[in-house]
């Protein structure tokens, strides 16, 4: 039981984390990275995340930007997709041209 006037934080252990090395490609602004680069970068921060090891503010600053190229890589596959054709084929089943892509 933590007696009054002294707070949990004094009894709690607490050992200083080193801070993580700090990554060239985080200084990279997202737009600037291929989509290859940005998902390179995202599974890194994922791991990172995932180990557990991150203080908090470096744990939001790595949030942060993984929702950046999150995003970017989202847009490059949006991207992508648009410029992707479909072969349109007549009534014989031979090829007559082409019409953008539509998912779906």
């Amino acid at each position: 039981m933590v007696s009054p006037g002294r707070s949990f934080l004094h009894h709690a252990s607490l050992t200083p984390v080193a801070p993580l090395p700090h990554s060239d490609a985080m200084d990279t602004p997202t737009e600037d990275l291929s989509f290859e680069e940005a998902l390179k970068e995202l599974e890194k921060i994922v791991a990172q995340l995932e180990s557990g090891d991150t203080p908090l503010q470096h744990a939001i600053e790595l949030y942060e930007r993984g929702n950046k190229l999150r995003q970017r890589c989202a847009d490059r596959l949006d991207a992508a997709q648009a410029r992707i054709e479909a072969i349109r084929l007549d009534g014989e089943g031979n090829p007559a041209g082409v019409r953008p892509f539509v998912a779906g």
